[in-house]
């Protein structure tokens, strides 16, 4: 159970950090891009979205599929809801954060 907790934080933490540089590019991509408004914005948003759907999927759901083929039903039930319960955490540290600074 704690190698399994470990790997649930590790993945949530790569997780965590890519929504934070998704964010930043999201929040500063005026002024690196300058204001474009074409088809090409929405390609890019959906290109954005579907990678992002591709890696947080891949990195949350992923292991657990592979241990829950592998007939390790148990672990991989673990193994998504401590996923969950630490992007949970992630989320409230985040809202709590938030708080504070405004």
């Amino acid at each position: 159970m704690k190698e399994i907790c470990k790997q649930s934080f590790l993945y949530s933490l790569g997780v965590g950090f890519y929504i934070v540089l998704v964010a930043l590019f999201m929040n500063r991509a005026n002024s690196l891009l300058g204001p474009v408004d074409t088809v090409y914005t929405g390609i890019t948003a959906l290109l954005l979205f579907a990678m992002s759907a591709l890696i947080v999927g891949g990195l949350l759901v992923g292991k657990p599929i592979f241990l829950y083929i592998d007939g390790k039903k148990k672990e991989a039930i673990k193994m998504l809801l401590a996923n969950a319960g630490w992007l949970l955490l992630f989320f409230i540290i985040a809202v709590i954060i938030l708080a504070i600074t405004k």
